[in-house]
């Protein structure tokens, strides 16, 4: 697996344009299919906790629903918690997650809200209309890096 620091420039405008490549060639179903078969097949081996790029780099963002059951669950204040997040657009915000632990585990993994668990939303459908996302997410997300790189072998991109 390669580490997200390796991503050169080069290969981020190589993953721009197989994004455009893509948006011109792929048929949204098939994508859709294949993304969800490579994501499969990448999270099969990975252990997101040895990573937490996502957590560090994107953050955290939950609902008023996910951050009440948080804090009935560990016994938290809610109106302190919610001091700390940033409020917007409806969510409660922070970026890198405060959930994070120094030694990289997360202190509500019982209790991840749904943008944790989705991400990087490789198995989702509509991938053709969120190619830009998945783009600048292979720099976070290694593993959303060797899914581009299998679809370029699957579409012979060169």
């Amino acid at each position: 697996m390669i580490e997200v620091k390796e991503i050169s420039e080069k290969k981020l405008d190589e993953n721009y344009k197989f994004r455009v490549y893509l948006k011109n060639n792929a048929d949204e179903k098939t994508l859709d299919k294949q993304f969800k078969e490579l994501h499969n097949k990448h999270f099969k081996n990975v252990d997101c906790s040895k990573c937490r790029n996502c957590c560090k780099t994107l953050g955290i963002s939950l609902s008023e629903n996910e951050l009440n059951k948080i804090c009935k669950h560990y016994n938290w204040d809610m109106a302190k918690l919610k001091k700390q997040l940033k409020e917007k657009y409806g969510k409660y915000v922070a970026s890198p997650c405060p959930f994070l632990n120094d030694d990289n585990s997360c202190q509500i993994k019982d209790f991840l809200p749904a943008t944790c668990k989705d991400y990087p939303y490789t198995n989702k459908d509509e991938r053709l209309y969120s190619l830009l996302t998945i783009v600048q997410n292979s720099r976070i997300c290694p593993v959303v890096y060797n899914i581009l790189e299998d679809l370029k072998k699957m579409y012979n991109f060169k």
